[in-house]
């Protein structure tokens, strides 16, 4: 079951919005920097 509070956005006038959202978690950071895209890198 998801948490409540996780994705908020909060108006602040004239269009402006205050979003906040989870950060990622380090585990899911490490695995797109190992298998991630490098650019320039030769396509297979």
């Amino acid at each position: 079951m998801a948490k409540d509070n996780l994705y908020q956005a909060e108006n602040k006038g004239s269009g402006t919005f205050l979003i906040t959202k989870p950060k990622r978690k380090a585990a899911k950071r490490r695995q797109s920097k190992l298998k991630g895209t490098v650019r320039g890198a030769r396509k297979s």
